[in-house]
């Protein structure tokens, strides 16, 4: 048959892609008529056969026989002389069906078919890779590293999709070497023209989440619930968890003896210390818990500005306060209050805002984002720890203490 050769070529999409028999026969058809309408100007009256499984199909075109000088379409219409030469008792007004072979179409034609089907099967192929990743926003997923540029790692999975983690999205920890598996988060995918791009994340607490879901049974069953997760990736996090069954200990069952269960998890994080704490609907249970391993002496709240003020011991501030102002940045972003700590015996302290003519807001700033807020957080650290902790040189901050101790002289 004229039409194998050509027909056998497209049996290899069948073979090598994820093509179901009904879409592959749609494709061909859809192709196939657009290749008609441009030779003879419309598809309406031709019968395409095909079986995608051969890898054969066959173009027939109906017309109705008029006669010879009637002739007005001859995509519609075929003269009874020329009717004649396929039956010979053929009479006007009868219909013919006669088989269109491939090579009719013109070699340019078939070049251009070709292409096309080409075209609407990695079409289709992207689409259906985009609706499966999109299923999978929010879902742990393994791929290959296949190569590592400056600003991404671009992965391969097992199917051959190309996925891509982000510099931006990777722990700062993190050391690639190609070939290896890497598991994160797909955080998103979207068509740039017609390619899905497939973004993976290591850094959204969402993975944190899953991992407790793969890694604690309690957690994959529903026993213990994932209320909520904060992370500073590679640094620290904070995870609060909640049980239904007062027989459960959600604490210890995440963390399991000795950290046995919580010790992959922090592997898999680039030694991420993380915190595992119970859920509570009282507030200041809540932030006391949250601000842990410090032991917190009072909460007062003013739930109108989502503000707390927590009071500790001198001895605890350091704790709560933590490593770069960790430990208490995290306990606000989980309780949802902006938290300011107040010393246990201190009567008298000031805002650093209050220093605002004298203390540039830049570098207040800098101070409050390590947790000190106030005149005597501030003297109560070492300068050469707060150099360490700040973006601050060593002169600007003795600037500062000077200005602090003069207040409490005065």
């Amino acid at each position: 048959m004229e039409n194998l050769a050509l027909i056998e070529s497209f049996s290899e999409f069948k073979d090598d892609k994820l093509i179901d028999r009904v879409t592959l026969m749609a494709i061909l058809e859809d192709v196939f008529r657009n290749a008609l309408k441009k030779k003879f100007g419309s598809d309406d009256n031709f019968d395409i056969i095909i079986n995608p499984d051969k890898g054969d199909l066959e173009i027939w075109r109906n017309r109705i026989v008029v006669a010879d000088d009637e002739v007005e379409d001859d995509n519609q219409e075929i003269s009874l002389t020329e009717a004649r030469k396929i039956e010979p008792d053929f009479e006007v007004g009868e219909d013919v069906s006669e088989e269109v072979k491939l090579i009719d179409l013109g070699r340019r034609s078939i070049l251009a078919l070709r292409q096309n089907l080409i075209s609407k099967i990695h079409e289709h192929d992207n689409t259906t890779i985009y609706k499966q990743f999109k299923d999978l926003i929010g879902e742990i997923y393994t791929a290959e590293v296949h190569h590592i540029r400056h600003k991404a790692v671009i992965l391969l999975d097992d199917e051959g999709n190309e996925i891509i983690l982000p510099k931006d999205k990777q722990i700062p920890s993190d050391f690639f070497r190609k070939g290896e598996n890497v598991r994160g988060i797909i955080e998103g995918v979207e068509l740039k023209g017609n390619k899905p791009m497939i973004i993976m994340s290591r850094t959204a607490p969402e993975f944190l989440e899953k991992l407790f879901e793969q890694e604690i049974p309690e957690v994959f069953d529903g026993l213990i619930t994932v209320k909520k997760v904060v992370r500073i990736p590679g640094e620290k996090a904070k995870v609060a968890v909640d049980s239904y069954d007062d027989r459960i200990d959600p604490v210890g069952a995440c963390v399991g003896m000795k950290g046995s269960r919580i010790h992959g998890i922090v592997r898999e994080l680039g030694n991420e210390n993380i915190d595992v704490i119970n859920f509570t609907n009282n507030p200041q249970l809540f932030i006391s818990r949250a601000l842990s391993p410090a032991r917190v002496s009072l909460v007062t709240l003013n739930d109108e500005t989502k503000h707390a003020e927590v009071l500790l011991k001198p001895e605890e501030v350091s704790k709560a306060i933590g490593k770069g102002g960790f430990n208490i940045r995290l306990a606000g972003q989980l309780t949802g209050y902006e938290i300011d700590v107040l010393r246990e015996g201190v009567e008298e302290d000031v805002e650093l805002t209050e220093f605002s003519d004298e203390i540039e807001a830049w570098i207040i700033d800098e101070f409050r984002k390590i947790g000190l807020d106030t005149a005597k957080s501030v003297l109560d650290q070492d300068v050469s720890d707060l150099v360490k902790r700040t973006d601050l040189e060593e002169e600007t901050i003795l600037e500062v203490v000077r200005i602090l101790k003069e207040e409490f002289e005065d």
